[in-house]
């Protein structure tokens, strides 16, 4: 039965423009079971029939059928599959993979067959193939440890292990001493006893002998073709028939069916790979590593301040809003609001009673002074006047030890008051404060109540450290007025009033008429205060029904307001309604922006991680183009060799981002531990890195993985 037949064959190799024709109109024919030699001299054209007998290369013109198939119209990838089924090269320079033991050599080319999915049974057959040529107990040694005989040996057990019709053998004695020689001849021998087509290409008359039918090739052209009738070292004892014999297995037999791996074979390749170049790996995945741990450290660290300040915002109350007084003008200098007298409690107790989506109101008085206990003192960052409904304003509710004072209290100007945690450790320490007193601006209150641990507001001043006591006391006893047209409890406007008494050139100019009475001094009128006309507040604290109804509030308060005040229409408020909804957003959108900043440069760096992977990749192809060769050459398709270099890529950008995940992690937890500042994992970011990285890998690899699949098998391995 005819197996191959080539008719009027020509190749021309191009040298720029200069034409260099290699095989000039060669016809012949091979039957199965045949074992021939195509010998001639060096450049005769023998390699490159041969290539075109194994499908490794095309011909210029002619035609060339196999095994009834004409080959010159397939596809590259047809002939790809043509020899993964039904050809065995043997090198001449072994090709074997280097870092890769005998046994996965011997085993690559079912990486890439249509009939063996079965690693397990891939593996047991690639074993009893070494054990066929010797090599059973050398199966775990790299080719580096194997000598010339035994690395050919394996490269012919990697010829047979897809159980090929045709077997070719391209000089495999040229690198072998003359015992190694006659060794891989006998095997040849027996493999076509066997049943198995072997076509040896040499240029040695020695090696020429052992086959049954001699080809010379002169030039390009079919000088003579005879018989030889009798080969050198032929054992007459094995007929040729079944190859059973030599892979060990019944005559007959057929494979089983395809049984999917655990893992496909392109993952394996390319995990392989990635393996055997640690170093490589590393340096390849180092881009994507940094940019990943950029990424989550930064998103944590932004995400840990945006819920501190949510928290600290929270502090302050939910739903809170703050009502101040407007600012005044001297001068033509505009003193900043809260400078005007504009807000009263009866602002506070209206808007409670009239506006319907308020839930509680509370005013707020503010000093600042001295606080004593015993020897010991301290000045509180505030002593706030205030309403028990302040409390609940601010979320506060819970009280560490004894009680909040009363309405009551507030009416009567009782000198009771409730402090801070922070005071109470200055003060007490470990004593209990409950029914101690203590001197602010050497007035003695009486301490009914600690507040329950609040912590640091949004600006970082503690809110622990302060004195909560009635609006009316501190207002009129703390402060000292009892009858006012100026913000009393302003710094700035205290400031001004106590130096324009203190100091007046224009009154020393043109001094005013002497009063008929003397004037009260400041403990006559502090001991005696008069009836109160006009009393003002700094700041009315609101909370909201609900976060639905901060909207609502503020448009009846500030209704309610401008009537009360008498506004005019079209005139301007004299006061100020502040949503901490408003400073949220604010304060939100600047940590947001930063965070997005941040964000942004670690992308670049992910980008310049993914550069840095593509022209890692690249080296790698070029490196790799006698590997490349060799696989399609044993019958990798080209989307074999596109999908191992995208897997390669891709692991790499998934190993990287994911102990960038872990690094990122870990400096965030640094930070945390060692400057405290606030961080919080973010899982979205955690699986937006992931995807990223994946995607990396995929827009970064696929150059470099589909040039490598466009590589001609051939060139790739005559590449240097």
């Amino acid at each position: 039965m005819e197996l191959i037949r080539i008719e009027n064959i020509y190749k021309t190799y191009y040298v720029g423009e200069v034409e260099v024709p290699v095989l000039r109109g060669i016809s012949l024919s091979i039957r199965q079971g045949e074992m021939v030699a195509l010998m001639g001299a060096s450049g005769s054209g023998k390699t490159t029939l041969m290539n075109i007998l194994g499908c490794l290369d095309h011909a210029t013109s002619g035609e060339y059928w196999f095994d009834g198939q004409e080959m010159s119209g397939l596809t590259p990838n047809q002939r790809a599959l043509v020899r993964s089924e039904k050809l065995g090269f043997v090198f001449q320079s072994f090709n074997l993979l280097a870092r890769t033991t005998a046994l996965q050599n011997v085993a690559l080319p079912l990486d890439y067959s249509l009939q063996w999915a079965s690693r397990s049974e891939g593996r047991s057959l690639a074993r009893t193939l070494l054990a066929r040529v010797g090599l059973a107990d050398r199966a775990g040694h790299e080719p580096s440890q194997l000598s010339g005989g035994q690395q050919q040996r394996a490269a012919i057990a990697r010829a047979l292990v897809n159980r090929p019709a045709l077997l070719l053998a391209d000089e495999p004695t040229g690198n072998l001493d003359s015992h190694a020689s006659v060794e891989i001849l006998r095997v040849f021998q027996q493999l076509n006893a066997e049943g198995i087509t072997v076509v040896l290409v040499t240029h040695d008359p020695t090696v020429a002998a052992y086959a049954h039918r001699i080809i010379r090739i002169v030039d390009g052209m079919v000088e003579r073709d005879e018989m030889n009738m009798a080969p050198d070292g032929l054992d007459p004892v094995s007929p040729p028939g079944d190859v059973s014999t030599f892979y060990g297995d019944t005559p007959g037999k057929s494979r089983r069916p395809a049984v999917p791996a655990l893992l496909p074979a392109t993952w394996r390749t390319a995990l392989g790979a990635l393996r055997r170049n640690k170093m490589r790996s590393v340096l390849s995945a180092l881009g994507v590593i940094i940019a990943v741990a950029a990424v989550i450290a930064m998103t944590e660290i932004g995400q840990g301040s945006k819920a501190m300040l949510q928290k600290n915002i929270t502090s302050l109350g939910s739903n809170t809003l703050m009502i101040s007084s407007g600012a005044t003008n001297t001068g033509g200098v505009n003193l900043g609001a809260g400078t005007a007298v504009t807000l009263t409690p009866q602002d506070a107790d209206e808007i409670a009673r009239q506006c319907s989506a308020v839930l509680d109101v509370a005013p707020v008085v503010r000093a600042r002074s001295q606080i004593v206990y015993g020897n010991r003192n301290c000045v509180p960052e505030q002593v706030t006047g205030t309403t028990p409904s302040y409390l609940a304003v601010r979320d506060w509710q819970n009280m560490a030890t004894g009680e909040m004072f009363t309405n009551r209290d507030v009416r009567n100007c009782n000198k009771v008051c409730v402090i801070g945690d922070t005071i109470r450790r200055s003060l007490f320490q470990k004593t209990s404060p409950i029914g101690k007193e203590i001197r602010i601006n050497n007035i003695a209150f009486r301490v009914v109540g600690v507040l329950s641990r609040k912590g640091a507001d949004m600006m970082g001043m503690d809110q622990d450290n302060l004195v909560l006591a009635p609006w009316s006391t501190i207002k009129y006893r703390v402060s000292g007025a009892s009858l006012t047209n100026t913000n009393q409890s302003s710094s700035t406007a205290a400031s001004a009033s106590l130096t324009a008494d203190a100091v007046n050139s224009l009154n020393s100019l043109y001094p005013s008429a002497k009063s008929l009475y003397p004037s009260r001094s400041s403990i006559q009128t502090a001991d005696t205060p008069q009836p109160v006309r006009f009393a003002n507040v700094d700041q009315i604290l609101v909370k909201a029904a609900s976060e639905s109804k901060v909207k609502p509030a503020i448009s009846q308060i500030t209704a309610l307001l401008r009537q009360r005040h008498r506004i005019r229409t079209g005139g301007e408020d004299d006061f100020s309604v502040r949503d901490m909804a408003e400073i949220i957003k604010i304060l939100s959108s600047t940590t947001q922006s930063m965070s997005a900043l941040l964000l942004i440069v670690a992308l670049i760096s992910l980008v310049v991680g993914g550069v840095g992977i593509m022209n890692i990749m690249l080296v790698s192809v070029t490196e790799r183009t006698r590997e490349i060769g060799l696989r399609m050459a044993v019958g990798a398709r080209s989307h074999h060799i596109l999908r191992q270099f995208l897997v390669e890529a891709i692991v790499l950008c998934l190993v990287g981002g994911a102990i960038g995940i872990l690094l990122g992690r870990g400096v965030s937890i640094l930070v945390r531990w060692n400057i405290h500042w606030p961080t919080e994992a973010s899982l979205p970011t955690i699986v937006a890195a992931v995807i990223v990285s994946a995607g990396v890998g995929i827009t970064f690899g696929f150059y470099p993985a589909w040039k490598a699949s466009r590589l001609d098998p051939i060139e790739a391995l005559r590449y240097e």
